[in-house]
């Protein structure tokens, strides 16, 4: 049980990106959350009870594709046209990081039960969180447990432990001294991985320290599903309110990085990926917008219920 509160949400460091200013007033009821985020177990459970099959798992239809991507953009070939999702390829080297594409891979075959692609498994990971979640997967299970997607608001209440002074779950302490709190990148993001936090990829769920709230992994192993479209705009909108309750977000989305994308949703917590030179996304204010399509290796969600 997550009590109400009131609460200043938005960054609260150097670090804190325009989008996640200014802070302003919100104030949440109370609700239930999962401790943990759903694991490849849950998950599994649900698909035998319900026989769904996931967007990464699915066809892919050139019609839908082509209004998410830049006009004239000329048509993949059929054979890559197949299921997949996104996957991590560490490079050899430093690179430009804003050139994301040199560490991602769209790799035909990988999903839920393939995460880094079709020969992988998740049969020693049944404990881990299930990745490569789009928006419309992460509803589904939520339908079918009687829960709900958290509102961005909720989440960010949720990760502070009941003190919106902290920057991370677990307080102030320095992200480089703490690799015992949450699993992330360690070292030269996307190169180099020293894993003093004992992890390349995932870890198993509730493998760090709870916050104050008894959550585990608010910071670090997977970006976790919001219901809120994703804006830009949204935190200054809601600041000229003075004050807010029980946000749930813009009608439209709007992400200047990507202007093709017409609908995206809020992803918060960061990520095994994510280091201070990237995007520090352990951050608790940290935010960020995801094609509701898709998902990725770093991807899941955790629920939510009233």
């Amino acid at each position: 049980l997550i009590p109400a509160g009131d609460f200043l949400m938005g960054g609260k460091s150097s670090q804190a990106s325009t989008e996640e200013l200014p802070r302003h007033k919100v104030s949440v009821n109370s609700f239930y959350m999962d401790e943990h985020e759903v694991s490849n177990l849950q998950f599994e459970s649900f698909i035998s009870a319900t026989g769904y099959i996931t967007v990464a798992e699915r066809p892919i239809y050139w019609e839908e594709l082509k209004m998410q991507v830049p006009l004239g953009t000329p048509k993949p070939a059929d054979s890559l046209l197949q299921p997949g999702s996104l996957v991590f390829n560490q490079t050899e080297t430093p690179v430009d990081l804003n050139q994301y594409m040199l560490w991602w891979e769209w790799k035909l075959g990988a999903n839920w039960k393939h995460p880094e692609g079709p020969n992988s498994s998740i049969s020693k990971k049944m404990d881990h969180p299930v990745v490569h979640i789009a928006y419309e997967d992460a509803l589904a299970y939520c339908d079918w447990a009687g829960k709900r997607l958290p509102t961005e608001a909720e989440w960010e209440w949720a990760a502070s432990g009941g003190n919106d002074s902290n920057k991370y779950p677990w307080g102030n302490t320095a992200i480089e001294q703490s690799y015992e709190k949450a699993n992330f990148w360690q070292g030269m993001f996307p190169y180099m991985n020293s894993e003093k936090d004992g992890f390349y990829g995932t870890s198993p769920v509730k493998n760090f320290p709870a916050n104050p709230f008894g959550l585990y992994d608010m910071a670090g192993n997977v970006w976790e599903l919001c219901s809120d479209k994703y804006s830009a705009l949204t935190y200054a909108k809601d600041a000229q309110r003075g004050s807010v309750k029980n946000p749930k977000g813009p009608k439209k989305s709007y992400d200047p990085r990507d202007p093709y994308l017409t609908e995206s949703y809020v992803v918060k917590g960061g990520s095994f990926l994510c280091n201070d030179d990237y995007c520090s996304g352990y951050r608790i204010a940290r935010r960020m917008g995801v094609d509701p399509s898709s998902g990725a290796i770093h991807t899941g969600f955790r629920c939510v219920k009233d």
